[in-house]
């Protein structure tokens, strides 16, 4: 599949992580079938918008979230791309922990 769907499956699996659901969870939530989910997380489904946006939904995330970032010139030397990706990848109380962090790093380097 493409680097595009590997990319949003590995962010929906991130936010429903974040939210503490199973694939079962959110699939019910979305009305799609567990394994569907599992395939589109995984990258190996290439879902359509219709099914990202119900997913989206499912989330109680905005579409847009799914995509911010995403298509730029993005490369293992993209400092905030990267950032922005291990945030996702962590649970929101984390996520809190390691922003409090940044900015008292920023602060001494100030």
């Amino acid at each position: 599949m493409s680097s595009l769907s590997v990319e949003i499956g590995r962010r929906i699996r991130n936010y429903r992580l974040q939210q503490g659901l199973s694939q079962e969870e959110l699939a019910e939530k979305c009305g799609l079938h567990p394994t569907y989910i599992g395939q589109v997380e995984r990258g190996e489904k290439n879902a359509t918008l219709e099914s990202v946006s119900r997913i989206a939904g499912g989330l109680s995330l905005p579409l847009s979230r799914l995509f911010e970032n995403l298509g730029g010139s993005s490369t293992q030397d993209d400092i905030p791309a990267m950032t922005y990706e291990l945030m996702l990848s962590v649970p929101v109380d984390k996520q809190r922990i390691m922003l409090e962090i940044l900015k008292q790093i920023i602060r001494l380097h100030s």
